[in-house]
């Protein structure tokens, strides 16, 4: 018996060692890939798109807290009729409570498309470099409030439809000035070979209303678009540690998300003489069960799959092993992963944060009541349902109540190998050479969401460069974007628009 148990241990050690081998081998034999794209330095063509971005950044569009200011929106909206005249001549323009639509009646209409991003901003608060609202153009960037998120991608689409109108017919007025968006009106007016909207909401921030007005209105006139592009991805500067360059990341779906509330109570007292189980003591107990036992499912979707495979070849030894072995190391990788980084463990499984706490108002009280806040995001296959019940379980456990706010469920994915997907990616290497491209999952939430009741290929990819200085930005301090980065933005929104 102890020679047969020695005899399976043997044989599966050897069986290890040549799957083992069988990997090396396939790694050393895949040649290594080095992500060439980097944005051309700036000329007067960005210059000038960065003046225009200022204008639109020194514009107050803050809202927040379920306020929107349609006075702010009102000078946004007549500062883009100054920036981009052509357009609000040529397109139909629909202001819903400040929420724009554009349309731009194509040759066909069968393939609609739709390019989004929101025209708000969250706060600015603390101490920035260049006033949040300055709009000041130093040091190759473009400074304040909305540069990055995400009044960049609304200039791009903006300029790029502008530049079209102005150039007309390319069959009858070609010429390089044309491109550049210098030649003046040939009278040809262009137009796009399908039906093109511009749609910009002005709740985003604080997941308004506002998108779901334009949805209603396109849904009244019975438009299905055949493809949406929002915020969200990116050209994202080193997307994972170990892997360098930047990287067209598209957004293909959103994990779901809702707010929570647990609230525990007693009969307060002294703090003089403290019973056990107190509110506080028990909200704690509830955290560090949480966090040392976490309760949820982690597997790996086939567009997070996706994305590690795409980025094996450019990542260093140790990850392109791992990575580009999926067959052999995916058991392993489903267990480190939220390990070695939180955002890529995030796209494996559904996540909960606890972010805000208050008890007594004392320091010699014993609270009557102390409440714990808490943010989760729903994965696919363990959805709002089933995680919030999960969660509602172990709350009951230590005798906490639970109250959810703002729930909605992950939205569907886009079909990554379904021709509106491949399409996409052509345009973006049509666009930016040697930029390796990659699906991406949103742990985040945007606008996009809404436009899933109409549209079965919405993708979030904003064609800027986010660097690490620019994510740090976004909702913090000294947000800004690299102006030499826009001539690229404003020829890829070209680029769809043409490709229909």
């Amino acid at each position: 018996m102890v020679i047969m148990i020695l005899r399976l241990l043997a044989a599966l050690i050897i069986l290890l060692l040549v799957l083992l081998a069988v990997a090396l081998a396939r790694t050393l034999l895949t040649p290594q890939k080095v992500s060439g794209y980097k944005a051309p330095p700036a000329d007067e063509r960005a210059e000038e798109y960065a003046r225009k971005l200022s204008e639109m950044v020194r514009c107050d569009t803050t809202s927040h807290d379920s306020v929107a200011d349609y006075e702010r929106f009102k000078a946004f909206h007549d500062v883009l009729e100054q920036l981009f005249p052509l357009v609000h001549q040529n397109l139909e323009k629909t202001d819903l409570d400040g929420n724009l639509l554009f349309y731009w009646k194509g040759k066909a209409h069968d393939k609609p498309v739709v390019l989004m991003s929101h025209q708000d901003v969250v706060p600015a608060e603390g101490e920035w470099v260049h006033a949040p609202f300055s709009g000041d153009i130093a040091d190759g960037k473009v400074w304040g409030r909305g540069a990055s998120d995400t009044k960049c991608s609304v200039f791009g689409f903006f300029q790029a439809v502008e530049e079209l109108l102005q150039a007309g017919d390319p069959g009858k007025n070609s010429g390089s000035g044309a491109e550049n968006g210098n030649a003046g009106n040939s009278g040809n007016t262009y137009i796009p070979p399908q039906d093109i909207y511009l749609s910009s909401s002005c709740t985003e921030e604080w997941a308004g209303d506002g998108c779901p007005k334009i949805v209603a209105e396109l849904k009244r006139r019975g438009v299905k678009p055949y493809l949406v592009c929002d915020e969200g991805g990116g050209i994202i500067t080193d997307p994972v540690g170990g892997i360098h360059g930047n990287f067209a990341m598209v957004g293909v779906f959103e994990k779901g998300k809702a707010d929570v509330k647990f609230t525990a109570r007693s009969s307060g007292g002294h703090a003089s003489a403290p019973k056990k189980g107190s509110p506080i003591a028990r909200l704690s107990a509830f955290v560090n069960e949480m966090e040392k036992h976490d309760p949820f499912r982690r597997k790996m979707l086939p567009e997070v799959q996706s994305m590690f495979e795409r980025l094996s070849s450019y990542a260093s030894f140790p990850l392109k092993l791992v990575f580009g072995n999926m067959w052999l190391f995916k058991p392993l990788l489903l267990k480190v992963m939220p390990m070695i980084s939180a955002q890529a463990g995030a796209m494996l499984k559904t996540t909960i944060a606890f972010t805000m706490q208050s008890g007594s108002d004392a320091y010699n009280v014993m609270p009557q009541e102390a409440t714990l806040g808490a943010n989760m995001r729903f994965i696919p296959h363990q959805g709002r349902e089933e995680s919030l019940e999960i969660v509602r379980k172990k709350a009951e456990k230590y005798g906490l109540s639970m109250e959810v706010f703002h729930a909605v469920d992950f939205s569907e994915s886009v079909d990554i190998t379904a021709e509106p997907f491949r399409h996409f990616e052509q345009v973006i290497k049509q666009t930016f050479p040697d930029l390796p491209v990659s699906p991406y999952v949103m742990t985040g939430a945007t606008d996009a969401r809404f436009y899933q009741e109409i549209c079965d290929n919405v993708v979030r990819f904003a064609p800027v460069i986010y660097g690490p200085e620019q994510m740090a930005g976004m909702h913090g301090l000294n947000e800004n974007i690299e102006y030499n980065c826009l001539p690229g933005c404003v020829d890829f929104y070209k680029n769809v628009i043409r490709s229909m």
